[in-house]
């Protein structure tokens, strides 16, 4: 019997989802069926939770709307989703941002991972200044006169 339903389960994931985690700054455009008439709107905001496994998979996006903290929940696997735009990657310790809640402002903002930091400024310079010829290159020295 649970075989029938892994299989049905199955056939409902999706694989275009993008990676992405609690923290991460996301756009979730969503289909809303009003009547006879349907459109795309589009939810930006922070991904506070994601929870379940398999076909349940939900995950939370918070937003402040006017001052006032908005959050919906969305099935990872719905067809309702047309798709999913991370917009940046979150830098945070925890798998569930519930303390973002409490605060407002600037407060409620989470840092970016950022991947060129300075550590990453120093690996290229050395590289930058032999390709300009400030360095000589090992090997290429002309002898002293």
């Amino acid at each position: 019997m649970s075989n029938v339903i892994e299989t049905l389960e199955r056939r409902q994931l999706r694989d275009d989802r993008p990676h992405f985690k609690a923290g991460d700054t996301v756009r979730v455009h969503f289909r809303v069926i009003e009547g006879q008439r349907s459109r795309v709107q589009v939810f930006e905001g922070t991904v506070i939770k994601r929870q379940g496994a398999g076909a349940r998979e939900t995950f939370t996006v918070r937003k402040q709307s006017f001052g006032v903290g908005v959050e919906r929940t969305f099935p990872l696997h719905s067809p309702k989703i047309e798709r999913i735009e991370v917009a940046a990657v979150g830098d945070v310790n925890r798998a569930k941002l519930y303390y973002l809640r409490g605060k407002v402002g600037k407060k409620a903002r989470v840092r970016e991972l950022r991947q060129d930091g300075p550590r990453a400024a120093k690996g290229v310079q050395p590289q930058v200044e032999a390709a300009e010829g400030a360095l000589p290159a090992e090997g290429n020295e002309e002898p002293a006169e």
